[in-house]
């Protein structure tokens, strides 16, 4: 048996002001580093020896896996950090205030930019400071992987790769694994494990700092998978 645990970083800074953040490296909010505590407790409590930690190259990621592993007292770990588990990006809509943009382009656009499966944003232009290509921790990324903009679609595409080729080979191998990431990537994860239709995937809710815990059995077939904080748990449409 193997247990993948997916957690969505705790509440950041731009979470907080409701703007689009996509690949930009804001930190956690206040809350969220409470979040991310609260995280770690919970995962504590489930005693399980967690073999492999895997996160994003963006600190509210980063961060919500340092303070979970400082929660479970874990020292001198190697953390593998891989740019392919960030957020999806934004595009054009990046730093905007999402209630803003309703006022102007009308909820029902925005949430098609939102959530559609394959309808990204305009691309950012390369010469806007959010831009992947002018923040510092994206400098060893190769170019021809950073992207102007991503669509849901978008996103799987380029998590689904590495998720099989470095995550899903140790859970095979009875290893336990913790993936601290992103909304969006979280949701391109579920999408394969849940075998969920382009119309479902939207509709998966991905809650800041509650640990999504799915175990497999032998087969690696899924034979659980719950929120561990149920007071702020989603309903899982996949399971």
């Amino acid at each position: 048996m193997s247990h993948l645990i997916l957690v969505r970083h705790g509440q950041s800074e731009w979470n907080m002001e409701n703007r689009f953040t996509g690949w930009v490296d804001v930190d956690l909010a206040p809350k969220g580093k409470l979040e991310a505590c609260k995280s770690g407790e919970l995962i504590k409590e489930q005693k399980l020896k967690i073999d492999y930690f895997f996160t994003s190259y963006q600190k509210r990621a980063i961060n919500t896996l340092k303070l979970i592993l400082n929660t479970l007292r874990i020292k001198d770990i190697d953390t593998i950090k891989a740019w392919q588990l960030n957020e999806r990006h934004y595009g054009a809509l990046t730093g905007l205030n999402k209630d803003e943009m309703k006022k102007t382009y009308g909820e029902k656009k925005i949430h098609e930019l939102r959530r559609s499966w394959n309808t990204p944003p305009d691309p950012l232009n390369k010469n806007n400071p959010y831009h992947p290509i002018n923040i510092e921790i994206y400098k060893d990324v190769p170019l021809k992987n950073i992207p102007d903009t991503e669509s849901l679609k978008d996103t799987y595409e380029r998590v689904l790769p590495y998720f099989k080729k470095e995550i899903q080979n140790k859970l095979e191998n009875n290893k336990n694994v913790l993936v601290a990431a992103h909304g969006n990537s979280i949701r391109a994860i579920c999408k394969f494990l849940f075998n969920l239709d382009e119309k479902k995937i939207p509709l998966l809710e991905i809650p800041t700092g509650n640990p999504l815990m799915i175990a497999f059995n032998s087969k690696n077939e899924i034979t659980k998978c719950n929120y561990l904080d149920q007071e702020r748990a989603k309903d899982l449409i996949a399971f």
